[in-house]
C-alpha cells in the first residue's frame, strides 16, 4: 500500500512538473535526503516510453538536479560541516583525526572520488557533505559531479524506458517496479547499518 502510494507519489510529481520534477525529485536525492534516485530515473524512462518525455533530456535534468542538490549539501559541508563534526562527531563514531584523514582523502582523491561516487548507490547520495568539509575546489566539484551523474542518469532512465514498453501488458514487470523500492530502503539501511558497524569496531579497536 505504501509502496503504491510512493510509485504514484513520484509519477505524478514528475509527470505534473516535467522536467522541472526531475530536477527537483532528484536534487533532494543529492542534498543528503535518501529519496532514491533508482526510483526517480527509471519512472522518468517510464515516461520517455508512453512519449511525455525524451531520453537525453530527461538524463541532463537529472544531472542537473544532482548538481544542485550537492551544491547545497557540498555548502553545508564547507560552512558548517567541520565544526559539526568536531562537536558532534564522536556520537557517530568520527573522530577529528579521522576528519584529519579525510582532509588528505580528497586533497590527493577528490576528483576521483566525487567522480566515482556518483555513480554508486547509497555513497551518490552522500560524497557532496565530505567533499565540502574538506573544501574541495567547488568548479571541481561541480563538473566531476555532473560527468558522475549524466551516465547514472542515462542508465536509470534507459531502463525506465525498456521496462515500461512491458507495463500494460505484462503484470509481472508492474509488479517488480512495485517492489523494487522496497530493496532500494533495504539497500540503504544495511548500508547505515554496516557504517556503525565500521565506526563501532573502529572505536573499539583505539581503545
Amino acid at each position: 500500500m505504501v509502496s503504491g502510494a510512493f510509485f504514484s507519489w513520484i509519477v505524478s510529481a514528475i509527470s505534473v512538473s516535467g522536467y522541472a520534477g526531475v530536477i527537483g525529485l532528484m536534487a533532494l536525492e543529492s542534498a543528503c535526503i535518501p529519496l532514491p534516485s533508482e526510483v526517480i530515473m527509471p519512472f522518468s524512462g517510464y515516461l520517455v516510453s508512453t512519449g511525455r518525455f525524451d531520453l537525453w533530456l530527461v538524463a541532463t535534468a537529472g544531472a542537473i538536479g544532482c548538481n544542485v542538490g550537492s551544491t547545497i549539501a557540498y555548502l553545508v559541508g564547507a560552512y558548517g560541516g567541520r565544526k559539526a563534526v568536531l562537536r558532534w562527531g564522536h556520537y557517530v563514531l568520527f573522530s577529528a583525526e579521522e576528519l584529519d584523514r579525510l582532509d588528505r582523502f580528497f586533497r590527493r582523491y577528490g576528483s576521483a572520488a566525487v567522480l566515482i561516487g556518483r555513480l554508486l548507490p547509497v555513497v551518490r547520495t552522500f560524497i557532496s557533505l565530505p567533499a565540502g568539509i574538506s573544501q574541495m575546489p567547488f568548479l571541481r566539484f561541480q563538473i566531476y559531479t555532473f560527468i558522475g551523474s549524466w551516465p547514472w542518469c542515462l542508465a536509470l532512465a534507459y531502463i525506465g524506458v525498456v521496462l515500461g514498453k512491458e507495463w500494460d501488458s505484462n503484470p509481472a514487470v508492474k509488479a517488480w517496479f512495485h517492489r523494487f523500492d522496497w530493496a532500494v530502503v533495504a539497500l540503504i539501511v544495511l548500508g547505515f547499518g554496516f557504517y556503525i558497524w565500521h565506526r563501532w569496531r573502529a572505536s573499539r579497536q583505539r581503545a
